[in-house]
């Protein structure tokens, strides 16, 4: 694999670059031809389409220009047909803020709704941008065991998901299986893409980027994809060892420019996962630590 630094992996010109070679030129109407020797466009033709030169799209590939305007952002993202959140990541990779294109959103995500509506019996989890586990409430730690145990550095959901060398990262005390971790895996892989572009200069998430790009081959594989989206909602099974099986609806909200993500796990009214939840939540061992309030909270080194 290509040795390269965590800010070399999650540059802009390297982004830029994952974006172009994922574009199939018959997509866009170009002939395939028989002289590509790599995959996606040429530069050539990603400079034509966005209007600019292929001497700026090598150097900005290759880092030497790190600052395009925003009309040359515009024009990139249309020309690398862009989705929406891979646009507003291209524009704060670049150092710009994103256009707002339209209206205030007004709805109410289901996710949201449900969450707000079950916040009684819920476990609630804190996490930092780069997904550190930082603070929990009793019921995450009566659902999924108590990490107060695990180094703080362990305690991340992308090292549990995708381990790395030896290390045996652990989050929860028993097992918890996503209904589609295929879908989860890529959820978090491109969420860690989106908080590059938010967080640029973050060294932990640069060295945990490069740590995981370097060390887990499904992570690099996912990671090379170059998806940028958000976690937002996921179903679990914990197999807890008291009450056997509970399902729950795994809800993530973002708290505004912190980028922290309050995972909230919420079993359905009247079900069975409900009553098992709110047995555990009710009956917690004595001895589960509880975490102090978020703003007392002060991490540790291990």
């Amino acid at each position: 694999m290509e040795d390269m630094s965590g800010k070399e992996a999650t540059g802009l010109g390297t982004t830029i670059r994952t974006w172009r070679e994922r574009l199939s030129p018959t997509d866009l109407g170009l002939p395939a031809g028989r002289t590509r020797r790599a995959p996606g466009l040429r530069r050539e033709e990603l400079a034509e389409r966005a209007g600019v030169s292929v001497d700026y799209v090598v150097r900005l590939e290759q880092g030497r220009a790190t600052a395009p305007s925003g009309q040359v952002v515009a024009a990139l993202a249309r020309a690398l047909r862009l989705t929406g959140t891979e646009r507003e990541h291209l524009y704060r990779m670049a150092g710009l803020l994103p256009p707002d294109d339209g209206p205030i959103p007004d709805h109410l995500p289901s996710g949201v709704h449900r969450v707000l509506n079950r916040l009684g019996d819920v476990a609630v989890g804190v996490f930092t941008a780069h997904w550190e586990l930082l603070w929990w409430n009793p019921g995450w730690a009566a659902l999924l065991g108590d990490p107060a145990a695990t180094p703080s550095r362990l305690r991340n959901f992308a090292r549990v998901r995708f381990p790395a060398g030896d290390e045996a990262a652990r989050l929860s005390a028993w097992p918890v299986r996503a209904a589609n971790g295929d879908a989860s895996d890529l959820s978090v892989v491109s969420d860690l893409r989106r908080a590059t572009g938010r967080f640029p200069h973050d060294a932990r998430l640069a060295e945990l980027i490069r740590e995981l790009t370097e060390g887990n081959e499904r992570f690099a594989r996912l990671w090379a994809s170059g998806t940028v989206a958000a976690h937002r909602e996921d179903r679990k099974t914990v197999e807890h060892p008291r009450v056997g099986p509970v399902e729950v609806d795994c809800d993530v909200l973002t708290d505004g420019d912190s980028e922290l993500k309050i995972v909230i796990l919420s079993a359905t009214p009247g079900s069975t996962d409900e009553t098992g939840l709110r047995t555990l939540t009710e009956e917690r061992p004595q001895n589960i630590k509880i975490t102090p309030p978020l703003h007392q909270f002060v991490p540790t080194d291990v």
